[in-house]
């Protein structure tokens, strides 16, 4: 099952100060959803730990990341790979920073690939899930940079 996911958003703060706080897993990781731990590797390596399930599936997910690509202070790519519960899970996130008349608008996309019993058994529930827990995410980005 492949999910796609992006939008935009806008902060007030200038693109350098919203850059160094996106790709600083120690600053972004404790807003994801379901956050659990994050294990810092060295400056571009780390795995996050998030709680995950649907019906009686239900477990950590455990999944190790990089920052791919950076461009300070426009642009950043993350790719990870880790474990779900009954399955994997490979993903890819990045976002563009432009100035804007206020601040910076945000522009972020991905995707994220899940092979296993939890994306056969939960079918339709996965994509509504993961985009209700983007949107709180986003909601929990713009309030850390307002």
């Amino acid at each position: 099952m492949q999910i796609e996911f992006g939008g935009d958003f806008e902060v007030s703060k200038k693109p350098g100060d919203v850059y160094e706080f996106l790709a600083d897993p120690e600053r972004f990781c404790p807003l994801l959803p379901d956050f659990v731990s994050l294990k810092k590797e060295d400056a571009t390596h780390f795995t996050v730990t998030l709680r995950v399930g649907i019906s009686h599936i239900r477990g950590n997910a455990s999944i190790k990341i990089h920052l791919a690509e950076a461009t300070p202070p426009t642009h950043a790519l993350y790719e990870g790979k880790g474990e779900v519960p009954g399955g994997t899970v490979t993903l890819r996130a990045g976002f563009d920073l432009d100035e804007a008349p206020n601040g910076t608008k945000v522009t972020w996309k991905g995707q994220a690939h899940l092979v296993g019993r939890l994306a056969s058994l939960a079918g339709g529930l996965l994509e509504p899930l993961a985009r209700k827990n983007l949107q709180r995410l986003i909601e929990s980005l713009r309030t850390a940079l307002a």
